[in-house]
Order: structure tokens, then C-alpha cells, then sequence
């Protein structure tokens, strides 16, 4: 055998319970023909013998591999056994614990990686890692789950994923009615048709139905179902406060009556089925207690994300014209007061302007940021939610609604003209949010759950308050920041409570990453076993700090790719099911067909970029947007007739996974090449004195676009000349010459909003000298950063 000194190319297959025999052979498609043999030497590496070239080795996999091309055999005589691999070279099969599986076109492991469509660059060693033995790191790009994390999965391997996904592919109506029928409850059952579908405008109206016919309730089956159930005394939410130790819990039975006697006072004013109601809160229990109200009694909720300014919430409040409006009188996140009833009497003086009127102001009187006696009030119109909620029953008849009745309103935010306004309906989304957070995050009835977002975008609709519920899970919801009054707040609140799953946005974990290690490790944070990430595609070296640093290295992490308007993951890894690639979102959920398309519609196959669609519906699409449907069909059906256009830029790789490269607004065109943002910052950020990195396109008299790149670099890591250089070069080597920054502009923060967004359009604006267009800023977390951006244009 040849000594380990002269092995060049190893996979690290470490951790495996149990222990895996001394040797095993996998079926690696090589074009040499000669044998190769994969030894476990006691150092628990994969060795390879003979050596393979550098140009091979990412053609190796380790021993969990077997499990997904199904050329293996497991050898119970003790007889080796060859196979052929795909040009010549054969492999020697020694005995192995793993179950056969099946070979499909989309899940193939075995093929070329040395190179990663996200950018991250070169591998010049293909190593795998086994959950919670070793660190991922830029030589280990295969992460695969351990045997005891898939042993006690909902997922179990790729036959049991691929069985399910087929099968939601092939019959739909049957998959998702077993789900359905089974995990839900049904006052009346919908008819023979489950769904139906018209993506394709040119054959009519786009229209999606699912269980229409059937009669149900979100709010009783998030509630009443579980204290029926008897959980009643389990706790449903546990709030933590702004300041530390300034928290409260919610049992099931509690958040129950607490729903109720909300609802009875709405309908009491006269709130009916089918009313519109503004909620304005912030992350007080208040506000997943209000959206549960509405949903109990058929009111449908629009959440306005407590941040925005007064005119984009006037425009929301013109567009629905609410019965009623939910705010409360003031927050404090972090050390700073925000006068939430000040922003929602100027809003309401606006509308009112329009000739849109407001009825109804209930108002909760938030006394850890300001008492009631300095709260502007107009009587009449403000009515203190203390003073009549408490009087009214707890309990409250539910509203029996179809599943197609609207269930909420959601507007998208950030961009310019009049905000869209997403309507999810009752049925399908209850089916499809319930599913996906149950199978994504692996939930089991003992998990604490924990997500960062704020109920006022989907996230914290989907996946703080109806998704968890609906599984009758344990909630954290917290109202501060995440980095007060330190950055190791996160930490803190993961062993308060007990997180086992923590879901939040790449934005904070690399903000978190660059304040430092420290702040995470003077925590235990044993308590993980799933993390996490949601909003933008995340780049490999935060995924990896992710995973090495917060999960210690034995958490997977579910990498989820969705929309406000998909109402739930479209493309997530399942824990446990199949190895992850850092930054990639791996495959489809049950029922979801991905489809990559050229600039005219023709869909792409194998390897390949393109614009993401998805062709078919699934019971989580939005159904319309509120009182514009030709704005819904233009938008997102007639780029591509018969398909769900995305917006957003997607890659597969040679292993069917998918990379989502940002929206395509945010690829730059230069001289004939499209680049995806996300590509050029995970570029950057792979620098290490780059702590995070926003890329926008600019334009250029000779390649037509240029890329404009922010950068904010490590704390205490000096501006310079070389650095910048230093910069543009990794990009060169990474992606290639054509991709490297035009500009590189020193930001010392990036503008956000609170819920960790990197708003790119005031980007744009600093980036093309636009100052006089940056529109408005007020939903940033720190509007200051904007001038510092400024001031720093021309260094």
C-alpha cells in the first residue's frame, strides 16, 4: 500500500455511527483504466489508491456517496465485487453498511465540483464532511449528514425524498390530499377536483385553486386543534423582551383566549368576513395574537412591517382600506425609542387626504418604551387596547371559510411606484406552510424554534406564526435587535431558551461573523441541531462560519430559496436526506418542479444559467394581487407563458443542485456576460479582511455595465490601495478577468432595514451620483450609513 505521505487527494468521511469498515469501494466515472480502492486508514481518512490526478480528484466522493448513485453493493460473503465505472477504471466493492439506492438524473453525486457556480472558487481538494466530527472548510465542500441524524429524520435517504417527491410530481391530487386530510381539520372536505391551474396566459386567466369546496379555519387549526390534541399547557410562544430579562410565555390554552377575546372585540365594532385590517406592531405577542384574531374570523390581515414611514404606510392603508388599524405606541429596539403611533397618525392624515378614512385605532400601550400619558391620541378614532380587549370572552366562534377566501395581504417592499399587494388564500397555504416547516426543518415536538424575522414580511408569517403553530411548536419572539446590548444576544437567547432550530438571514450571520468569534463562544449553544438561513442567496464562507462556528459543525443547515409570493420553500435542503454544498439550496420541496430558461422560454437541462421558473402550481402560490390581476399576470406570467417567472437568476450544477445568483435585476451585463451579483460578492467576501460585500451594476461607455462594489471590511483592518487591489484580484482568480470590479467603495455599513435586507436600490443610486433620487430611507436600520457612503464616494 502506498505510505499516506504520498497521498495528495483525500475525503474526510469522519463521524459515522456506526463505525464504517476498514474498506470500501465506491463507483467513481473515470476516464483511466485502472482500479481504485478507497481505504479507511485509523485516522478515519479515505485514502485513494492508486493516487488520482489533481484534475480527477473532484470526481471523489466518500463512502455516504454510495447511498445516491446506487452502483454500490453491499457485500455480505465477504466477495469483492467489480463494476465498470463510466470509462474503464473499475472499482474494488468491499462490505458496506449502507443501504442501496437508486440511480435518478437530478441527484447525482459523483461527478465534477472542483469548481462551485456561487463563485466560490477553486477546490483544489474534493473532501466531504460527516456532521459533528469535523470543521467545513474551503478543502471540505461535500457536508453530509451523520447516520444518527438520518436515522431519526422525517427523510431519511434519497429513495425515501425521491419516492415522496415523485410521487407529489406525478399525482398531486393524491399527495397533497393525503396531507391534507390527515394533519388537518376539515369542517367540510373539497370535491373531486383538488386543484386547478391556468399558468399560461395565453389560453386565459391565470388562475391556481386548491381544495376549493372545502370549508376549514387556520386560526382553530393552529389552536383549538392542539388544546383539543392536549397540549394546551405546552408553550406556544416564549417572548423575549428588548432589554435582557424582560420576557413572558404564552401557553397554547393562553394564546388562545388571548386570540378570542381580540376577535370578539373586532367583532363587535363590526369587523365581518372579508374586512381588511392593518396590523403596524412590532414583535410584541401582540402581533401574531392580532394576525390569528383576523384569521379566526375571517378578517383578512395585511401587516405593515413597523419601520416603514409614514407615506409607504399610507399607501398600503389607501390601497386596502382597512376597517380597522393595530399599532401600538411606541418601541424600543436597541437603545432607540421609535414613536410607532406618531408614524400612524401622519399615515392616517394622508389617507385621509385621498379620501380614505379609518375608523378604528387600537392601540397597545407598550409602557417599557413610553407611558400612555405621552402618547399623541385623537379621541374618538384611538381606542387603548388594554382598556376593552381584557372585558371581551375567551372564547369566540370560528368563521368557517372556503379554501380559496383570502386569508392575508402582504405588500412587497422596496421598490418604487405603487406596492404590490400579495394575497395568500385560507386552504393551500395552511397545507403548504405547515408541510414545508415540518419537512425543512426536520420538526420534531420536542424542538424550540426560533426564526429572527419580523411577522411584517412572509417570513415571519409563513414561518414565525402559521407554519410553527399549525405543527403545535414552541416559538421564540423576540422584540430587540439581534446584536443588543452586545452581539452575543443571539447566543443568549439560544440557551435561555433552549433553541434547537435557529432561522435567520445570511445578512446577520455575516454581521455577526465579522463583530467576531468571541461573541458566539462564550456560549453553549448545544441545545442547535438545525440552523438555518432565508432571503438572499448566502455565500460559502458565511455558511461555513455559520455551520463550523454557531452549529459546531454537527448542525445542517437548511438553506431555503422562496418568495412572498410562493408563501413557502420552493427549493431547501431536508435535513438528513442528502450531502449539502455551502450556499446552495440543493433541490426542490414535494410538489415544486424548478425549471432554468433561456432568454426565450425554452427550458435548459443539465448543467446550465438561466432564469428560474416553476412550471405547475403548488397549494402555497398567491392566488392574485389585490385589485390589479393584470399587474399579477404581467409580472409573473407573460415573461414566460405557462411558467411562474421568478425574478431571480438561477444556476444548476453537474449534481442537479441549484444556486440561486440573485434577482435578475441584480445581474450586471458586462460586455456580453452576465454575472450575478451574489457571485461577485461571495467572491469578495472569501477575501479574509472583507466582512461583507453589496455589488450593484453601473454603466460603463464601453462594456455597457460595470460592477460598482461596497465593501466593509474586518473591524480594525486599515483602508488601502493594496487592499483594494488585493480585492479585485480575488474576484479575477475566482470568476475571471471579465468579472472584476470597476469600483470598489470603502463602506463602513451597509444600508439595511431592520429585518437585515441589503437595500440595493439606494446602492444603485449612491453608485450612478443619483443623490437626489435615493427615495426613501426610513425603513433603514441605521439611516446614517447613507451619508457615510456618500462622504466616502471618491475614496
Amino acid at each position: 500500500m502506498v505510505p499516506h505521505s504520498q497521498f495528495h487527494n483525500k475525503v474526510l468521511v469522519v463521524g459515522a455511527t456506526p463505525p464504517p469498515p476498514p474498506a470500501l469501494g465506491i463507483s467513481i466515472n473515470c476516464s483511466l483504466n485502472q482500479t481504485l480502492i478507497l481505504f479507511r486508514s485509523k485516522s478515519n481518512t479515505c485514502l485513494l489508491n492508486p493516487p488520482l490526478p489533481r484534475k480527477r480528484v473532484s470526481s471523489c466522493v466518500n463512502y455516504w456517496s454510495s447511498r445516491f448513485d446506487g452502483s454500490s453493493r453491499t457485500n455480505n460473503n465477504n466477495s469483492n465485487r467489480s463494476r465498470s465505472g463510466g470509462g474503464g477504471r473499475r472499482v474494488i466493492m468491499a462490505s458496506s453498511p449502507h443501504k442501496n439506492l437508486k440511480t435518478f438524473n437530478d441527484l447525482r453525486h459523483v461527478d465534477s465540483m472542483r469548481t462551485l457556480p456561487s463563485g466560490a472558487g477553486n477546490i483544489s481538494h474534493l473532501n466531504a464532511v460527516v456532521l459533528g466530527e469535523s470543521l467545513a472548510s474551503e478543502e471540505n465542500d461535500l457536508v453530509f449528514p451523520s447516520e444518527d441524524f438520518s436515522r431519526q429524520a422525517h427523510v431519511t435517504s434519497p429513495d425515501k425524498y425521491l419516492e415522496m417527491y415523485k410521487r407529489s410530481i406525478e399525482d398531486p391530487s393524491g399527495f397533497w390530499s393525503d396531507i391534507a386530510s390527515s394533519e388537518f381539520y376539515w369542517k367540510e372536505k373539497w370535491g373531486q377536483q383538488v386543484f386547478f391551474e391556468n399558468l399560461d396566459v395565453k389560453k386565459g386567466n391565470v388562475k391556481i385553486e386548491w381544495f376549493k369546496g372545502g370549508v376549514t379555519n387556520i386560526c382553530y387549526n393552529c389552536l383549538d386543534k392542539n388544546v383539543e390534541a392536549g397540549i394546551g399547557d405546552k408553550i406556544a410562544i416564549y417572548w423575549e423582551g428588548n432589554e435582557p430579562g424582560f420576557d413572558g410565555t404564552l401557553t397554547y390554552t393562553q394564546l388562545l383566549h388571548k386570540v378570542c377575546q381580540l376577535a370578539n372585540y373586532l367583532k363587535d365594532i363590526g369587523v365581518k368576513k372579508g374586512d381588511a385590517i392593518v396590523i403596524y406592531l412590532p414583535m410584541l405577542t401582540e402581533l401574531p395574537i392580532a394576525m390569528l384574531a383576523c384569521a379566526r374570523i375571517g378578517a383578512v390581515h395585511s401587516v405593515v412591517f413597523a419601520g416603514f414611514s409614514a407615506e409607504s404606510f399610507a399607501q398600503r392603508i389607501m390601497d386596502c382600506k382597512p376597517k380597522v388599524v393595530i399599532t401600538c405606541n411606541a418601541v424600543k429596539r436597541a437603545s432607540k425609542v421609535i414613536h410607532l403611533k406618531d408614524i400612524v397618525d401622519a399615515a392616517l392624515v394622508e389617507a385621509a387626504r385621498n379620501k380614505i378614512s379609518v375608523d378604528v385605532c387600537l392601540t397597545y400601550e407598550n409602557h417599557s418604551a413610553m407611558m400612555r400619558e405621552s402618547t399623541n391620541w385623537q379621541e374618538g378614532r384611538d381606542i387603548w387596547w388594554q382598556d376593552v380587549v381584557a372585558k371581551y370572552s375567551t372564547t369566540c366562534d370560528v368563521e368557517w371559510l372556503d379554501a380559496e377566501d383570502p386569508l392575508f395581504l402582504l405588500y412587497t417592499s422596496g421598490s418604487t411606484g405603487k406596492p404590490k399587494g400579495v394575497l395568500h388564500t385560507t386552504g393551500g397555504y395552511m397545507v403548504y406552510t405547515a408541510t414545508t416547516f415540518k419537512y425543512a426543518f426536520d420538526y420534531k415536538p420536542s424542538d424550540v424554534y426560533w426564526c429572527t424575522a419580523d411577522c411584517g414580511w412572509i417570513t415571519g408569517h409563513s414561518y414565525v406564526t402559521y407554519g410553527p403553530l399549525l405543527n403545535g411548536a414552541s416559538v421564540v419572539v423576540y422584540e430587540g435587535a439581534p446584536n443588543y446590548p452586545d452581539s452575543g444576544r443571539c447566543w443568549d437567547i439560544v440557551d435561555k431558551y433552549k433553541v434547537t432550530i435557529f432561522y435567520t438571514a445570511p445578512t446577520l450571520v455575516r454581521s455577526l461573523m465579522r463583530d467576531g468569534d468571541e461573541y458566539v463562544t462564550r456560549y453553549s449553544r448545544k441545545s442547535l441541531r438545525v440552523l438555518g438561513s432565508v432571503g438572499e442567496p448566502i455565500n460559502p464562507s458565511a455558511w461555513r462560519w455559520f455551520f463550523n462556528m454557531v452549529g459546531d459543525s454537527r448542525c445542517p443547515i437548511s438553506d431555503t430559496w422562496w418568495q412572498t409570493e410562493t408563501g413557502g420553500f420552493m427549493i431547501t435542503p431536508l435535513p438528513g436526506a442528502w450531502p449539502q454544498k455551502p450556499g446552495s439550496a440543493t433541490f426542490p420541496f414535494f410538489g415544486v418542479q424548478p425549471v432554468i430558461v433561456d432568454e426565450k422560454g425554452v427550458e435548459i437541462e443539465g448543467e446550465c444559467n438561466g432564469y428560474l421558473c416553476v412550471k405547475s402550481s403548488w397549494p402555497g402560490a398567491f392566488r392574485t394581487l389585490y385589485g390589479d390581476h393584470e399587474r399579477y399576470e404581467t409580472t409573473y406570467f407573460k415573461p414566460f407563458p405557462g411558467y411562474y417567472f421568478s425574478g431571480d437568476g438561477c444556476s444548476r450544477d453537474k449534481d442537479g443542485y441549484y444556486w440561486l445568483t440573485g434577482r435578475v435585476d441584480d445581474v450586471i451585463n458586462v460586455s456580453g456576460h452576465r454575472i450575478g451579483t451574489a457571485e461577485v460578492e461571495s467572491a469578495l467576501v472569501s477575501h479574509p479582511q472583507c466582512a461583507e460585500a453589496a455589488v450593484v451594476g453601473v454603466e460603463h461607455e464601453v462594456k455597457g455595465q460595470g460592477i460598482y462594489a461596497f465593501v466593509t471590511l474586518v473591524d480594525g483592518v486599515p483602508y488601502s490601495e493594496e487592499l483594494r487591489k488585493s480585492l479585485i484580484l480575488i474576484v479575477r482568480n475566482q470568476i475571471g478577468a471579465f468579472a472584476a470590479p470597476d469600483k470598489i467603495h470603502w463602506a463602513p455599513g451597509l444600508p439595511k432595514t431592520r429585518s437585515g435586507k441589503i437595500m440595493r436600490r439606494i446602492l444603485r443610486k449612491i453608485a450612478s451620483r443619483q443623490l437626489d433620487e435615493l427615495g426613501d430611507t426610513s425603513t433603514l436600520a441605521d439611516p446614517n450609513v447613507v451619508d457615510q457612503l456618500i462622504a466616502l464616494a471618491d475614496c
